[in-house]
């Protein structure tokens, strides 16, 4: 089931927007300042709340607050339930609006850098947005130290990350002072890369697990352009690639498949071949229903089952040349099975889902799924898939849950 990123919520004595680490036990008084104590109706014991950054009621727990509590109090939630422990949530002065920002148990945590972009994609599903970012990256940053265990893996997206320029910087390297260990993952377009200084700034924090995942869309310019609605991108992209790997950072490279992209799919592989050998990775993606993708729908739709040949051949030109190569956010049953051992359970765990021919599927915990926002509008030739335990040991290798 999709999870909930933000709720509504009722604050008082909430001056401006507050961090805090969700707690629903009483923790020690050097903690106290850094986090939020969650009271449910079911809570056996109320600590002393006074050095709390905040208290979060839940809807029945109102008559077990203190009298005269003065720290900050959001109530007007109707479960808390669905919150972990150690959950990072931010709350808004007034509206009591509750995001949470960072949930231990996921593997799809992520800093949102900034609704800014400097590219308009025609497929963008989270349209860019005029914004002064004031404060923001302090923002981050007390994120990353509200966190308390090392997380298994982080995203940083946007928006574009690397409008935040020094900002983006002092993230990536509180990462590494924090979480040496953690692997972070940041989307870019990888057009400011093409200012040498900014780039080799970047590679100097030194991180020993980053990996920049920057789309491609095209062979040549014309194409590549139109799709991010920004003449000269294609230019500032590629020059950007190469200043990347001279400063030592790590490249996937992304293609999300439409309408636009399609036709030139082999063309731009052999691309990638001939002129950006030194990728790490390229995936290749299906198309999520959300931001500018709904408006462009028919610009851009082409149900992946009439494009499967062409993915298998894509796939298949990159393996035998050594480059790995992945496929996320597409369904098994609309593939081949000669290209399943590529596809990957890639869509954020908040926003997965699966639909009613999935039930009782063969492959079904090997599979992407979809996207929540594809629930009423995907391929027409869905089907639950039967495979016997030599055909799935084969494919799979253990890549199940």
């Amino acid at each position: 089931m999709p999870q909930t990123l933000r709720i509504k919520g009722q604050s008082k004595s909430l001056e401006e927007r507050l961090l805090g680490r969700v707690t629903f036990i009483p923790v020690h008084r050097n903690e106290q300042q850094d986090c939020f104590f969650a009271l449910r109706d079911s809570t056996e014991r109320v600590p002393d709340l006074r050095n709390y950054a905040g208290v979060l009621i839940e809807h029945g727990a109102e008559d077990r607050l203190p009298a005269n509590l003065d720290c900050p109090v959001i109530s007007g939630y109707d479960d808390l339930g669905f919150i972990s422990q150690d959950t990072v949530v931010a709350v808004n002065p007034g509206s009591g609006a509750t995001h949470l920002l960072y949930r231990p148990e996921s593997l799809h945590n992520v800093i949102f850098t900034t609704v800014r972009c400097n590219s308009n994609c025609l497929m963008c599903s989270q349209p860019p947005v005029l914004s002064a970012d004031e404060g923001i990256v302090d923002e981050h940053l007390r994120l990353i130290d509200l966190i308390k265990e090392p997380p298994e893996a982080m995203g940083i997206t946007g928006g574009e990350p690397t409008l935040l320029k020094d900002g983006l910087i002092r993230i990536l390297a509180r990462l590494k002072e924090r979480f040496p260990d953690t692997p972070v993952q940041m989307l870019t377009n990888g057009r400011l890369f093409a200012y040498e200084d900014f780039v080799k700034a970047l590679g100097e924090v030194r991180h020993p697990d980053f990996i920049l995942d920057v789309p491609l869309y095209a062979d040549v310019a014309s194409i590549h352009d139109y799709i991010v609605q920004a003449e000269g991108a294609f230019d500032e992209t590629i020059q950007g690639l190469y200043h990347a790997a001279k400063h030592g950072l790590n490249i996937e490279i992304r293609v999300v498949l439409h309408r636009q992209t399609l036709p030139r799919l082999l063309n731009l592989m052999e691309y990638i071949y001939r002129n950006l050998t030194f990728v790490s990775h390229v995936a290749l993606m299906g198309l999520e229903n959300m931001g500018y993708v709904k408006k462009n729908w028919d610009l851009l739709w082409i149900d992946p089952f009439e494009y499967s040949g062409i993915l298998e051949k894509a796939v298949k030109y990159l393996f035998y040349r050594g480059i790995p190569v992945s496929i996320y956010n597409l369904q098994l049953c609309l593939m081949p099975k000669s290209i399943w051992c590529f596809m990957r359970r890639s869509i954020s765990d908040y926003k997965n889902i699966y639909i009613e021919p999935c039930n009782g599927c063969g492959v079904r915990k090997y599979c992407a799924g979809l996207f929540l926002s594809s629930k009423t509008r995907h391929s027409s030739h869905f089907g639950s898939m039967e495979i016997n335990a030599e055909v799935e040991s084969k494919i799979f290798k253990g890549k199940g849950e």
